[in-house]
């Protein structure tokens, strides 16, 4: 078993490889004087069990990743599987209107054609992505891993708020796992970045608040729901998402709430300007590190399902 890293994620690489036991394969990607990706593995890999690990959170590292699986590929390992803990073009994956295309489905078509094997990832923005793929596909989910510090706070009377309604199964599994209420914040999108808060159904209240989504990106979203969280009451707001992309306008608009706390995973490295904004980091090593190990010496992985659906 041998794990890789690109430039996307290294120390959740690293942080996967001391929870597997093995050390991080040596592996040089840069760039030419023109931008484009060069790749060079420092070690054998011939008949070798390969995992690399790269979120596909840009144009560059998607590309990276299609380069170093080819890299692997000609050095004739033989297994590679991807470990994306985020997804990139994850919600391109219908045509919501005419003359747009499918993107999910191009990216999905790409990672095979590089001749990847197998894809692990985690809290895909839509299930029903695994169906792009000609490949396997082990979906986790990082619900395990913030339902136990969400049980750590030992909340009051918590409530668990879906910030709009597609985040509804999300928030009603944590609901149950924590023994909170549920409420749901209705919401009418405005634009690609832009939203509008309608109705909540269901009492919030005077009580710890919960506010459940598989991402925060711009946070319009998100910063709207706190608002409208507080305004219905709630003493103490805690956003929690999986993955943190954090970008555009995600910086004003998370400083102006003032959050009491958010937590995210470490899918998506946090970027440095965030730092000082109280943001609780949890990784997710040890949940994908176990299920390399099982894909490694082919068990079955659905025991992590099974888990994270009790959880």
């Amino acid at each position: 078993m041998r794990i890789f890293s690109g430039n996307a994620n290294r120390p959740l690489a690293e942080a996967i490889a001391a929870a597997v036991g093995c050390k991080l394969g040596e592996l040089m990607v840069g760039r030419f004087p023109d931008g484009e990706v060069k790749c060079q593995i420092m070690e054998d890999v011939r008949g070798a069990d390969v995992f690399i690990v790269q979120p596909t959170t840009s144009n560059d590292f998607l590309m990276e990743l299609l380069v170093i699986a080819d890299c692997m590929r000609r050095a004739s390992a033989k297994r590679i599987t991807a470990v994306i803990p985020y997804f990139g073009y994850a919600r391109q994956d219908r045509k919501h209107e005419g003359r747009v295309p499918i993107t999910a489905k191009l990216v999905a078509n790409l990672i095979t054609t590089a001749g990847i094997d197998r894809v692990l990832t985690v809290d895909l923005h839509a299930e029903q992505l695994q169906g792009f793929f000609d490949i396997p596909v082990d979906h986790l989910s990082a619900r395990p891993v913030l339902i136990d510090y969400l049980r750590s706070l030992k909340l009051n009377d918590p409530v668990v708020a879906s910030p709009d309604t597609g985040s509804i199964k999300l928030a009603e599994k944590i609901a149950k796992a924590v023994g909170a209420r549920l409420a749901i914040i209705h919401k009418r999108r405005l634009s690609d970045t832009a939203t509008e808060v309608a109705n909540v159904i269901g009492e919030i209240g005077p009580r710890p608040c919960i506010i459940c989504d598989d991402m925060v990106t711009t946070a319009g979203s998100m910063t709207n729901a706190i608002k409208t969280a507080r305004q219905f009451g709630a003493i103490r707001v805690i956003p929690v998402t999986t993955h943190g992309v954090l970008c555009g306008d995600a910086f004003d608009r998370l400083s102006e709430v003032k959050l009491d706390e958010m937590v995210i995973t470490d899918t998506i490295p946090l970027k440095r300007r965030f730092a000082d904004l109280p943001i609780r980091v949890l990784t997710v090593a040890n949940l994908l590190g176990e299920a390399m190990k099982r894909i490694h010496t082919n068990q079955s992985v659905s025991a992590l399902f099974s888990d994270a659906k009790k959880a």
